[in-house]
């Protein structure tokens, strides 16, 4: 899967966090301009982590804080279980 088509359904999916409150681009934070609290990062990393049929190393989490970041790594992890 490409780095496009992550970025798509996360924007897809970020979307009924915000209800439409904050336009989402690579550069938005997560905790801080989407402010998502703990139990809403947690629901969309599961969500995540379905949908890609990944699984999320907790370690990485400090390196995620925009939009990107998450694009980003979620491209490795996939890029990885195919390997």
């Amino acid at each position: 899967m490409e780095y496009k088509d992550i970025l798509a359904q996360l924007y897809e999916e970020l979307a009924s966090f915000t209800h439409g409150r904050v336009a989402v681009d690579e550069e938005t934070e997560l905790a801080g301009q989407l402010d998502l609290d703990s139990l809403q990062i947690m629901n969309l990393l599961l969500f995540i982590e379905d949908r890609f049929d990944i699984s999320i190393p907790v370690s990485i989490l400090p390196d995620i804080k925009t939009v990107k970041d998450l694009a980003i790594q979620v491209e490795k992890l996939i890029q990885s279980s195919e390997a």
